[in-house]
């Protein structure tokens, strides 16, 4: 049966564990039609256009 060697300290414990909850932030890029901030691969939700295309109708707010 496996037996640990020794006891290990708070320390060392929570070093290893130290990396799992690091979270990143999501990656963010400018839409080339209007500058909006937007997320990589999904249409802008500024002026509706993906790729060159609008691909989504956006009403213009008063």
């Amino acid at each position: 049966m496996a037996v640990p060697k020794g006891k290990v300290s708070r320390q060392r414990r929570d070093k290893r564990r130290s990396s799992v909850w690091k979270l990143n932030a999501p990656t963010l890029t400018a839409c080339p039609n209007c500058g909006e901030l937007i997320r990589p691969h999904r249409a802008c939700r500024n002026c509706g256009q993906y790729n060159g295309r609008t691909v989504i109708k956006v009403e213009e707010s008063k």
